[in-house]
């Protein structure tokens, strides 16, 4: 809509937003008046462009095919000119006919800041011909006010509770009707259903609504404050009832003439199958956080022990071995710990692998200061990946700290280079020490993969990353790693 009105008219930032807050909204004054709603606005060649339309989800549509971008007619234009002109609503004596149906059509102008910026224009399909129930007589008297306010620039307002909110009620849900004073006057019988599911017995029509719901809410239970301004039609606000056992969700739009209050639409929907979804969901989200946390706990545990262990080991292989246990464990421990820190199927890693990797240099080198320095993000990496990457980045970083510089040297960088494209993931892994050629054989087996550190990784990169692992030479000095692996559906870089 914002390019259709950039190319078609020149409107100011507030108008324009007026306009979006209008669309955004008007689906329930379709639903209410049982018509399609096309929002016409002025061009600079003097026509009118259609910008939106929306159609209605309780009658038959007039438009089947969009109209959106089309110019109007030359029979429409007086009408759409005359309402912009004279800031009033139009609505002709005779109805027009669309092939094989008639449509009463009425342009209503959409006034901002006492200007009419645009005009909508409201069709109803009268091809039914029934007689309209009372149901909706009172949908209509309430799309007519609404429509009123409109052409008076009194709606949409800017701090309602629009539909797309998680809840939110619609006009089939159910719909009461009050007066100024907060009075039912009508009430759908989708709206008696939802009240009496929170026990309210006999019809609501004349009686309070504020009074009605007070007597509902269970002693020390909690109650949102905005409750008696909602329930009394006075804000535009949308709140929950939530009471033995029944959750109720209500929006109420007040209704307004000049400025003055003259009654309410308060819309309703019995929501309680959604809450207690919600509520189980959170509650498995809270135990999968529990056992994330238990998990890290116990792993930290491990490694104590295994760092314990090391102390009282005087055989170096030994407490070498039990030395890069505990630190394959302390990273998966890491890892649940940020886990347990997040409910998301998907993860960013950047910042916990830098701080891991970082850790990782500092105790991996004795009196070499090597630092690691990352190129590239990671971007959003399926949980069930997190592991395994971490695992593998730790011990290649690892590898390349202990191998790559002597005691002799006083500096090193370790540096990350990080590919994504989907995902596809390449990560380099390059330090700038002595590199393959120049270590001793016993090193050279173990950066060709016959250590287990590099077992562990080759293992990790084929089977948990569908990827591959290979070794090379840097170019400058030193060994570069380059590791492909297919991160599984659904990660997004």
């Amino acid at each position: 809509m914002s390019d259709l009105i950039a190319q078609h008219a020149d409107l100011a930032p507030g108008d324009i937003e007026w306009l979006h807050l209008l669309v955004g909204d008007w689906q329930l004054v379709s639903d209410l008046a049982f018509a399609d709603l096309v929002l016409w606005l002025p061009s600079r060649d003097g026509g009118f462009v259609a910008v939106a339309q929306c159609r209605p989800s309780t009658g038959a549509t007039v438009h089947y095919d969009d109209i959106v971008g089309s110019i109007a007619s030359e029979g429409q234009r007086p009408q759409l000119e005359a309402a912009l002109r004279e800031v009033r609503s139009q609505r002709p004596r005779e109805p027009r006919w669309f092939g094989a149906y008639a449509v009463r059509e009425e342009a209503v102008p959409v006034v901002h800041a006492g200007r009419a910026i645009a005009v909508v224009a409201r069709q109803t399909n009268l091809g039914s011909g029934r007689t309209p129930s009372r149901l909706e007589l009172n949908y209509v008297e309430s799309a007519d006010d609404l429509m009123a306010m409109i052409a008076r620039g009194e709606y949409p307002v800017p701090n309602a509770a629009t539909g797309p909110r998680r809840g939110a009620p619609r006009v089939g849900d159910g719909l009461i009707r009050l007066n100024s004073e907060g009075e039912v006057l009508y009430a759908s019988p989708n709206a008696l259903s939802c009240f009496h599911r929170l026990g309210v017995i006999g019809p609501l029509v004349g009686q309070s609504l504020v009074e009605v719901t007070s007597g509902l809410i269970e002693h020390a239970s909690t109650v949102d404050e905005s409750l008696p301004l909602v329930v009394m039609g006075r804000a535009p606000w949308r709140t929950d009832i939530d009471t033995r056992g029944v959750a109720l969700s209500l929006r109420a739009l007040p209704l307004t003439d000049h400025g003055h209050r003259i009654g309410a639409v308060l819309l309703c929907r019995d929501v309680s199958e959604l809450r207690r979804r919600e509520r189980e969901l959170m509650t498995k989200d809270a135990t999968i956080r529990e056992i994330h946390h238990r998990v890290k706990n116990n792993l930290a545990t491990v490694a104590a022990l295994l760092r314990l262990q090391s102390r009282r080991v005087e055989i170096p292989e030994a407490k070498a071995a039990l030395d890069e246990a505990t630190r394959r464990v302390a990273t998966i421990s890491l890892v649940h710990e940020f886990l347990s820190q997040t409910l998301d199927e998907q993860v960013e890693l950047d910042g916990m692998l830098q701080r891991a990797l970082r850790m990782t240099a500092e105790v991996a080198s004795t009196r070499t200061s090597v630092r690691t320095v990352q190129n590239g993000s990671f971007g959003l990496v399926p949980a069930q990946d997190a592991t395994p990457l971490a695992l593998v980045l730790t011990e290649l970083v690892t590898n390349a700290v202990e191998h790559g510089f002597p005691d002799e040297r006083e500096t090193g960088t370790v540096q990350i280079d990080v590919e994504r494209s989907g995902s596809e993931l390449t990560v380099r892994v390059a330090d700038d020490g002595v590199g393959l050629g120049e270590k001793d054989v016993a090193t050279l087996g173990r950066a060709a993969g016959s250590g287990l550190g590099n077992q562990i990784v080759r293992t990790l990169v084929t089977n948990e990353l569908s990827g591959s692992i290979e070794w090379s030479e840097r170019e400058g000095g030193g060994t570069q790693v380059e590791v492909k692996a297919r991160l599984r559906d659904g990660a997004r870089a």
